[in-house]
């Protein structure tokens, strides 16, 4: 398996170079084709009565105003994927939403690159949670590029949050690509004992198995958290001290409804990552 078509989110964010860099990275790596998607719509709640006290002149003003911003997104994009020595590469416009453009263009990616949600910046017409949307609806493995992006490791070391769960299987096998780009891939199981089932009497044996087969220079690490930490927090650290420059994990849900349709674990690891995020729901 390799990647042979990945769509990145091209947008006037200050992180979108950077975003932009390792999706190119990934592309030429895999010689794959990239597509940088901008989305020139709005959400649409900015569409409601009285939003636009102009009327239908204020409105269009405003999309050609992104359309500008994003015509020089996706320049800045074809330089960089030139420069990356991506061989096959487009630029395309989707007149929707930034989530439900990048949704779209999953349908037809085996690889979606977004960015960390950064509460810090506004992107003119742009929902915050472009990440989770995507995550929640696209159906396609995720990659997150935190805003605080340092790719140093990218490659080196990766850690993968095993908990036998389907989400977890499912970011496994999309990220088979990266893993065997890895030099080193660490299995980690917190609370193992808690849920022998999904793990059987050797955990991570199984997975570590699996990822072996694929050629992927893999080890297993077996912890406990503690009343003092939580597993988000204990993977975080632990990602912080092994080195790693990769997370990939699932995409955890407790409910059906979407505002806590994401557990507790996926929220945290989605706010305070600090190296990119292989995502799965």
């Amino acid at each position: 398996m390799s990647y042979r078509t990945i769509a990145v989110h091209v947008n006037a964010s200050r992180h979108a170079k950077e975003r932009i860099a390792l999706a190119a990275r990934v592309a030429a790596e895999n010689d794959a084709h990239l597509i940088g998607v901008a989305a020139i719509g709005l959400p649409p709640v900015l569409y409601s009565e009285g939003m636009f006290p102009g009327g239908a002149p204020v409105l269009d003003a405003c999309l050609t105003y992104m359309k500008e911003h994003a015509d020089q997104a996706l320049a800045d994009f074809e330089q960089i994927a030139d420069r990356n020595g991506v061989r096959s590469f487009e630029k395309r416009i989707i007149e929707d939403e930034a989530g439900e453009a990048m949704c779209l263009q999953a349908r037809y990616s085996d690889l979606v690159i977004v960015g960390q949600s950064d509460t810090s910046e506004t992107v003119a017409g742009e929902r915050q949670d472009v990440a989770e949307y995507t995550l929640l609806n696209s159906g396609r493995p995720v990659l997150i590029v935190p805003y605080a992006n340092d790719s140093r490791e990218f490659g080196e070391r990766a850690v993968i949050a095993w908990d036998g769960s389907l989400a977890a299987a499912r970011a496994v096998n999309g990220a088979l690509p990266l893993l065997r780009a890895t030099r080193l891939v660490q299995v980690v199981i917190y609370d193992a004992e808690i849920s022998l089932l999904a793990h059987g009497e050797e955990p991570g044996a199984d997975i570590a198995a699996f990822l072996a087969r694929h050629g992927i220079n893999v080890d297993v690490s077996r912890q406990r958290t503690t009343q003092d930490i939580d597993v988000a927090n204990a993977l975080l650290s632990h990602v912080s001290d092994f080195g790693a420059g990769l997370i990939v994990m699932g995409g955890y849900g407790r409910s059906r409804l979407r505002e806590v349709l994401m557990g507790g674990t996926t929220r945290t690891v989605l706010r305070s990552m600090t190296v990119p995020v292989m995502i799965s729901h």
